[in-house]
């Protein structure tokens, strides 16, 4: 059965540096599109970034140079290197996989979703 699971979430002061990862089990992610997305207190999810099976990623504006998305396939783990942390990066983090997305791209992923997605992993960042 697949499943996905976000840890690494705290708390944080602005300018730091936090990651974030979600292991897999029933699948490999190198396979999948797979992407991290965000949803504030109070706010709508956010895409944050997403990669591609042949590692090819995407970022929001609002994160770029800042977040690196990357896969660590010897251990199956997703992982969300943040930099730089603001307040408005304060969100819990979820990742979202998807095996059957013809196109790993940010508006496939937003009109279609993705199959699987953890429970979220909160991040606090405080000024």
């Amino acid at each position: 059965q697949e499943r996905l699971v976000a840890s690494g979430g705290g708390s944080v002061q602005a300018g730091g540096s936090l990651n974030v990862s979600c292991a897999a089990s029933g699948y490999r992610f190198g396979s999948y599109c797979v992407s991290w997305f965000r949803q504030a207190p109070g706010g709508d999810r956010e895409g944050v970034a997403i990669i591609d099976p042949d590692g090819k990623s995407s970022y929001a504006d609002s994160v770029m140079g800042r977040f690196t998305i990357s896969q660590d396939k010897t251990k199956n783990l997703l992982i969300l290197q943040m930099n730089n942390l603001k307040s408005e990066d304060t969100a819990s983090y979820y990742c979202g996989a998807d095996g059957r997305i013809s196109v790993c791209n940010w508006p496939t992923i937003l009109m279609y979703g993705m199959d699987y997605w953890s429970a979220g992993t909160m991040v606090t960042i405080s000024s």
